[in-house]
């Protein structure tokens, strides 16, 4: 493993566990005092100590609850990460411990692996992005070993190509944009695409550079106007959301005999709010609404490009059953989204990675669903023994009309959100506006309907700042029979109250799913 896996272990240590830290990445080990014992077994499990194997292998069978079902891949310990369907409905996922790509077949709920025969032995790497290729190919990047790799589904044989490297790299997330693929790197700070149809000796790349010095480039979108949408930020200290007109620059080279550095005329930067710290994941509505997942804390933002305006849209609280706090260091839980996607019919689908949740939320309605997966790792978490308590670690997913496939990095599972599913209750707001002076409280209040009994009921009361806060009478948890239930809440923003639209999310939730809407809350000048 090269000395970068060893340096990003510090930051997406921080980023892919809860805040007790409680486990490790790839090769960096915790400080041992003897030698550990391992015990060959001939699988990826081999990679760990045995008092490591949970941690990393999986920790129990799959399972699955009223919206989700997971299955178990055959091979133990695979670490599966980036995941995509191609055009007949079949899954594939890359294997983070063996280099080789997985498929399942949902018809026949059937898995297939394709050995690697290029792939280094006991190499391991974190391949965050993949995407299918009309022509039937699969490429994926490899953050371990600088490339990129095209599988041919109809030979079966994995080609390697070269990733530009100028110091430190990372390709991360990868898509096919026409005859071009695009991908950003992470730690070499720039966005980078490429024509696979060259031959590998005459290999050319056009790289985006970084306005920002030091900053990592986050992962990219790519408009209905072929724009690209991509982060440029520092850890923990905020960077800038940038617009690079791609056909403006193609059209101006058109007539060159080299492709040229882009010129700033094809640039647009908007500085990121000092509140978005992490900016991971990058999507673009139909409407050129801008949507960035923010990995520091429970949110995602939107972004108007004409306005220029971000507003954050917050997420329910993790559930208890997720972060244990056996210890009870864990103050203030949060879920850290990471990825987001555009769903066929305009939903945002993202991951919310310490939440264990697969979460849709829908900007024409302003309501949220978030699916709890059933897998836990209690290695993750701040668990008590023998408690189903943790998270499986869920990063990339794929989405099949109102299916969403995704894949658990730590139990070795892949599993799907069945979304046309009925929710076992509903929202439904007294009034979808309040407007606050600095100082001031309103009440409002919202219904929940079920057409059946409903057991465990507890309430979502969440917003975006330390100045607004939410209160209710209602105690939880609570029953719910056929009939409606009111809640009455009071909304109450502090004197020191930043005018401007914020977002507040009320709803309800049970352990399977939590159903939630979204107040708009104007705070007057």
């Amino acid at each position: 493993m090269k000395k970068k896996g060893v340096i990003l272990a510090g930051f997406f240590g921080f980023i892919m566990l809860t805040s007790l830290a409680a486990g490790v990445m790839l090769n960096q080990t915790p400080p041992q005092t003897a030698k550990p014992e391992v015990t060959t077994t001939g699988t990826p499990a081999d990679h760990f100590p045995d008092a490591q194997r949970a941690q990393f292998c999986g920790s129990d069978n799959p399972k699955s609850s009223t919206f989700v079902k997971e299955f178990a891949i055959p091979t133990v310990c695979t670490n599966p990460l980036a995941i995509v369907a191609d055009y007949t409905g079949n899954l594939w996922f890359a294997q983070t411990n063996t280099g080789k790509l997985g498929k399942f077949d949902p018809s026949t709920e059937t898995f297939s692996e394709f050995d690697n025969s290029l792939w280094p032995k006991n190499g391991r790497s974190m391949m965050w992005g993949i995407d299918y290729s009309p022509d039937g190919s699969l490429w994926y990047t490899d953050e371990s070993y600088d490339s990129i790799w095209q599988f041919t589904t109809e030979d079966q044989k994995y080609h390697r190509l070269a990733f530009p490297a100028d110091g430190d790299t990372l390709p991360q997330k990868l898509k096919v944009d026409g005859s071009q693929i695009v991908i950003n790197d992470f730690t070499g700070n720039k966005i980078t695409f490429l024509d696979p149809t060259q031959s590998s000796d005459g290999m050319k790349y056009l790289n985006l550079p970084s306005p920002v010095n030091g900053s990592v480039t986050g992962a990219f979108a790519i408009d209905n106007a072929k724009n690209v949408w991509y982060t440029n930020w520092l850890f923990q200290h905020g960077g800038v959301l940038i617009k690079f007109d791609q056909e403006g620059y193609r059209s101006s080279i058109a007539n060159a005999k080299d492709e040229s550095m882009p010129k700033l005329d094809f640039f647009k930067v908007f500085a990121l709010p000092t509140e978005l710290l992490t900016p991971n994941g990058v999507a673009v509505s139909s409407d050129g609404m801008v949507w960035l997942a923010d990995t520091s804390r429970s949110a995602i933002f939107s972004f108007d490009p004409t306005t220029e305006k971000y507003t954050p849209y917050v997420t329910s609280d993790p559930k208890l059953s997720t972060y244990g706090n056996a210890t009870g260091v864990i103050k203030s839980p949060i879920s850290r989204p990471y990825w987001i996607k555009i769903a066929p019919d305009g939903q945002l689908v993202f991951n919310e990675q310490t939440a264990n949740n697969i979460a849709v939320l829908d900007p024409k309605s302003e309501s949220l669903v978030e699916y709890l997966i059933p897998s836990k790792n209690p290695a993750w978490g701040d668990c008590e023994p023998n408690s189903d308590c943790g998270v499986a670690q869920i990063f990339d997913f794929a989405i099949i009309k109102d299916k969403i496939w995704f894949t658990e990095w730590v139990e070795n599972n892949i599993g799907v959100v069945d979304t046309s599913v009925p929710l076992p209750f509903t929202i439904d707001l007294e009034s979808k506006d309040i407007s606050l002076k600095p100082g001031e409280s309103k009440n409002t209040s919202f219904m929940i309907t079920s057409q059946k009994d409903v057991s465990g009921i507890s309430l979502i009361l969440s917003d975006p700042n330390d100045f607004l806060n939410e209160t209710t009478g209602v105690s939880t948890p609570f029953n719910l029979d056929s009939t409606s239930k009111s809640v009455d809440v009071v909304i109450s923003a502090s004197s020191d109250a930043v005018p401007g639209t914020y977002k507040v999310l009320l709803g309800a939730q049970i352990e399977d799913v939590s159903i939630s809407k979204f107040v708009t809350v104007t705070i007057l000048p």
